[in-house]
């Protein structure tokens, strides 16, 4: 009996250690075949409530953004991340991701996704980049850029969405955007020069602050024309004292406003 109990002892032991090493390469082992791994919801740190939205968003990435030619993924990752009805009166939020602007009061918009993602791809932007934006609307666009870049300086004429904007950014955890109630005409010169530009408000002509607030070999992404009527959105590199420009496409947005008006 005893020489019986010595081998299944022996026996056991092995049993444990196979048990022991089996155990081990379970945990060890990829969870499938190289290179593959499962798809997972977008994870941004600015959400506050359970997103609900997700599926919504994700398809207007697809048919709105990516099926039209923007390839960056960075500004795919922000389109995909940014909770756009949270940047939209609660009388708009079953068409937040739908394929037009949306009023937002005081005569303003915020624009058809498939724009924001395309002037933002349009600014080349780096990860350090510090970018000024004119026309903060709800706020929307700054939260793109703020996905992307180090630093977004937003210049907003309507005192009211101004305050709203610099509010609700905050509260979704966007502290990298620093919000202005001024003359967006003019720039916000205290921080110039900076990497990159955006205009999302219509002037009739290119602003020369604007211009001469861009860093050497910056991109400004700006709508110029008349209101109501055609305009161009242009983008413009500065070279040292040379200034390029390049004719995009035919836009519509509401008109630059302010004192350079009068």
């Amino acid at each position: 009996m005893t020489g019986k109990r010595q081998a299944f002892a022996v026996v056991l032991s092995v049993l444990v250690v196979l048990g022991v090493l089996t155990a081990v390469v379970l945990l060890t082992r990829p969870a499938g075949p190289t290179g593959m791994t499962t798809p997972a919801a977008p994870d941004s740190t600015h959400t506050v409530e359970s997103d609900d939205r997700l599926e919504e968003r994700m398809d207007m990435v697809k048919y709105q953004i990516r099926d039209r030619g923007v390839t960056d993924p960075r500004v795919l990752r922000a389109m995909e991340h940014v909770l756009r009805h949270e940047f939209v009166p609660d009388d708009y939020v079953d068409q937040a991701y739908a394929d037009h602007p949306l009023p937002i009061g005081h005569g303003q918009t915020i624009s058809q996704p498939y724009i924001v993602a395309l002037m933002t791809e349009l600014l080349d932007l780096k990860e350090t980049d510090r970018v000024l934006e004119i026309g903060t609307g709800s706020g929307y666009q700054a939260a793109i850029l703020s996905e992307i870049v180090a630093d977004v300086y937003t210049v907003e004429i309507v005192e009211p969405l101004a305050t709203e904007a610099k509010e609700r950014l905050e509260r979704l955890g966007y502290n990298n955007v620093h919000v202005l109630y001024a003359d967006g005409y003019y720039g916000w010169e205290e921080h110039a020069p900076y990497d990159a530009i955006i205009v999302t408000c219509a002037p009739d002509h290119i602003p020369q602050p604007l211009v001469q607030q861009l860093a050497e070999g910056g991109s400004l992404v700006i709508p110029v024309g008349p209101p109501g009527g055609y305009q161009t959105l242009w983008q413009i590199t500065r070279q040292g004292q040379e200034i390029k420009k390049r004719n995009v496409t035919g836009v519509l947005f509401v008109p630059l406003t302010g004192e350079h008006m009068d």
